[in-house]
């Protein structure tokens, strides 16, 4: 069994690299790798604090400058921040990881090992839609998103107090909620470029915190979670 996760950078790095977190991630992977050996996991990992810092610093500089900023080039930027998170978790895997970090999902992609990184293939997205690429080449039941939230909420909960939890949603009115345009570092639970193929594809997909491992330990084992299911 292939697991497709797609990591948020916000766990791997939410300012700087989190080594307290990538250790303890990995022990439970190993766990779980040891416990069943027929099962592999991919993890896409996401850009965080380093993609959002020097995001911000071109911004400011083009600015400064009285030059206009291009989206495209922050988005490079993005990605190149997804690579350099990606090879560290891959490095973390040590020997569970035997091939080089996935920078394009849309070609076949050979898996020798256990374990699997992939990063940012380019403009135009965010490491979810490659994650979605994944999932759909190793046929992957679902994509389990993991990030600093929860759940989906109704609303954003750090603006509206009255925003609720969402245990399950589908795919048609998470789009109307997350819109239908990707911007460089973009803050949504799931992009909505990948939502758009994710929809097409049928694919289910899962939304939960990355930090909270015990509750992720029980999602990998298919007992009941905290989290939010979008499919539909």
């Amino acid at each position: 069994m292939t697991t497709v996760v797609s990591l948020g950078g916000s766990i791997v790095a939410p300012d700087t690299a989190d080594a307290i977190f990538l250790k303890d991630f990995a022990l439970l992977i190993k766990e779980l790798l040891d416990a069943d050996q027929e099962r592999r996991f991919i993890f896409v990992v996401g850009g965080g604090g380093p993609a959002r810092r020097w995001q911000q610093a071109y911004r400011k500089a083009r600015e400064a400058l009285g030059a206009a900023v291009v989206d495209g080039e922050a988005d490079w930027i993005g990605v190149m921040a997804t690579r350099l998170n990606a090879q560290l978790v891959k490095a973390v895997m040590g020997d569970y990881c035997k091939d080089d970090v996935v920078i394009n999902p849309s070609v076949p992609v050979a898996f020798t090992g256990r374990v699997l990184l992939a990063a940012g293939w380019k403009p135009g997205f965010s490491s979810d839609y490659d994650a979605t690429l994944l999932a759909e080449q190793f046929k992957a039941d679902a994509l389990i998103n993991l990030s600093n939230i929860a759940q989906v909420y109704t609303d954003d909960p750090k603006k509206n107090p009255a925003a609720k939890p969402i245990d399950r949603v589908s795919w048609k009115d998470f789009r109307a909620m997350v819109g239908e345009e990707w911007a460089p570092g973009k803050n949504v639970p799931f992009d909505p470029v990948a939502s758009r193929h994710a929809d097409a594809i049928k694919l289910k997909v899962i939304c939960a915190s990355g930090k909270d491992l015990p509750n992720l330990k029980k999602l990998l084992a298919g007992e009941a979670f905290v989290g939010t299911e979008i499919s539909g």
